[in-house]
């Protein structure tokens, strides 16, 4: 199977958090998986997810993650695929310190990163950018958005 993307989540508690990117991808026919690791208690299990994600094919990564949420940072670094992060509330301060934790990247190490929790909006971003080597989805993100301008979304 050639896989599109990849998904990292940072703990099991988040796989809910993911349910609206896996709803996405199932309507755009997104070949995925959903594995669960951490930046900080399993960094090889990173490395190797990442690169499992690019012997399958992935034409993107998606790393969500709560709290210092280094994850999407940790994949960034070990490859070229283009990484979203998707930060997620998690303690007290309301997701703000993932979300700044996944945008304050170093030069030539960028994340694409969405708003806090918005998991459908870092499966909009994928299928944008799979929709580069499959024209396919292109015209499918037509007709979804179209839908919207009628007020159906």
């Amino acid at each position: 199977m050639d896989l599109d993307a990849a998904v990292l989540v940072g703990s099991v508690h988040d796989l809910e958090k993911l349910r609206p990117l896996e709803e996405i991808f199932q309507t755009f026919g997104i070949r995925y998986w959903v594995e669960v690791a951490s930046a900080h208690r399993t960094p090889e299990r990173v490395a190797q997810l990442v690169k499992k994600a690019e012997d399958e094919g992935a034409g993107v990564l998606v790393a969500a993650a709560g709290l210092a949420a280094h994850l999407a940072g940790a994949a960034a670094a070990r490859t070229l695929l283009p990484v979203i992060g998707l930060p997620l509330v998690a303690g007290s301060l309301g997701g703000l310190d993932a979300l700044l934790a996944t945008v304050q990247m170093p030069k030539g190490v960028p994340v694409a990163t969405v708003a806090i929790d918005s998991a459908a909006n870092a499966a909009y971003l994928a299928v944008e950018i799979l929709a580069l080597r499959r024209p396919s989805l292109r015209e499918k993100l037509r007709e979804e958005r179209r839908r919207w301008e009628g007020g159906k979304g």
